[in-house]
């Protein structure tokens, strides 16, 4: 799998409501692993439509990664001025991922129109991507479903899931990486 899209829940879907909330950095620990494992199979692209929440937390940590990887970010937004409504700290990251990512370009030109822009960015990721990773727990699915509605049936279309057990994982994990634990 050489492009994955990346894609789960808007912070508020998960009641994050500030840009330092500490369990931001065990979902993006969990997404860092699984992108080293994609990476290291081959990994050369990440897709986001940039939404706030974990594609905003991909993009981070994808940043991050390059430091030490040949992995490449593309920031794929529906339209163009999608974060205008955000908070202010989100937009400044917003703006921030657009200034370094390796490939910036909205989907469509102008603001909002319709619902419709979000359809057309899930089958435009689906249709440039080998495949996908979602953060999502399947009985409280929420904006992720309907990403994850779109690939329902593509036999040839890989959807792995970061689930509340992976999450539950890295936050022991980390746990017992830190010397305090152990005293």
């Amino acid at each position: 799998m050489k492009v994955l899209t990346v894609t789960g829940y808007k912070p508020m879907e998960l009641n994050i409501f500030k840009e330092d909330d500490h369990r931001i950095s065990f979902i993006k620990a969990a997404i860092k692993k699984r992108l080293i494992s994609f990476i290291e199979e081959g990994l050369e692209w990440v897709l986001l439509s940039g939404q706030m929440g974990v594609e905003m937390w991909t993009g981070q940590v994808v940043l991050d990664l390059k430091e030490t990887y040949d992995i490449k970010l593309a920031l794929i937004p529906p339209f163009e001025n999608q974060e205008t409504r955000w908070p202010e700290p989100i937009q400044q990251a917003y703006q921030e991922l657009t200034l370094t990512a390796d490939f910036y370009k909205p989907l469509y030109v102008g603001d909002y129109k319709g619902a419709f822009q979000f359809k057309a960015k899930n089958k435009w990721l689906i249709d440039k991507s080998d495949g996908c990773l979602i953060l999502m727990d399947e009985e409280f699915p929420g904006s992720g479903r309907f990403f994850h509605q779109e690939t329902a049936g593509m036999e040839h279309y890989p959807v792995y899931l970061i689930t509340p057990a992976d999450l539950d994982d890295v936050v022991e994990e980390l746990r017992m990486a830190d010397p305090d634990y152990w005293t």
